[in-house]
């Protein structure tokens, strides 16, 4: 299963990453809405583990760019802010499949990826 992550924090990119390759993923990490769409002009992706809040550029851009590029990578949002608590999200982005916080286990989180990887 191919993964990117698109997360500002480096720390906890590498958390995820190293989690997520542990349990057999490839991951390929980004740190703005340019280098992820860098990659998914270059790579192909199952799963998309993206930060609602980049510190640079902007995730929406990033998930519509993965639904015109690579419209079956599913994204899964994690955030550490309340937008889109409601479940509105999933009406803006139509590839969203989950949306988390960003405190959520790393294990929680592998389970998450490895769910709508395998339904890829």
């Amino acid at each position: 299963m191919r993964v990117l992550i698109v997360e500002s924090c480096p720390e906890l990119a590498r958390l995820w990453s190293a989690y997520l390759q542990r349990q057999g993923a490839e991951v390929v990490v980004a740190a703005s809405e340019s280098g992820a769409v860098d990659h998914l002009r270059d790579g192909t992706v199952d799963v998309i583990v993206l930060d609602l809040v980049l510190e640079v550029g902007s995730a929406f851009a990033v998930a519509d760019f993965a639904s015109y590029s690579q419209p079956s990578a599913r994204v899964i949002f994690v955030t550490n802010t309340t937008f889109f608590s409601d479940g509105s999200i999933f009406r803006h982005i139509p590839n969203a499949c989950a949306y988390l916080p960003s405190g959520t286990s790393p294990e929680d989180l592998a389970a998450v990826v490895d769910h709508y990887g395998l339904a890829h």
